[in-house]
């Protein structure tokens, strides 16, 4: 099971507000403005900064 797509398209990140695609097979969802990761977690998205990790 993924992320619900209905949650999907109102999800953005907490950090500068833009909103986030899966990314790593539903594994992650990614910012592409500060190209921050975060983590889903038993289908659940993490969205707090202190979780997420950067990637080039």
């Amino acid at each position: 099971m993924a992320v619900d797509p209905a949650l999907l398209e109102i999800l953005v990140c907490p950090l500068c507000k833009t909103p986030v695609h899966v990314v790593h097979d539903g594994a992650g969802l990614k910012c592409d403005t500060c190209r921050r990761v975060y983590p889903v977690k038993d289908d659940i998205p993490v969205m707090l900064v202190d979780e997420a990790s950067v990637e080039d």
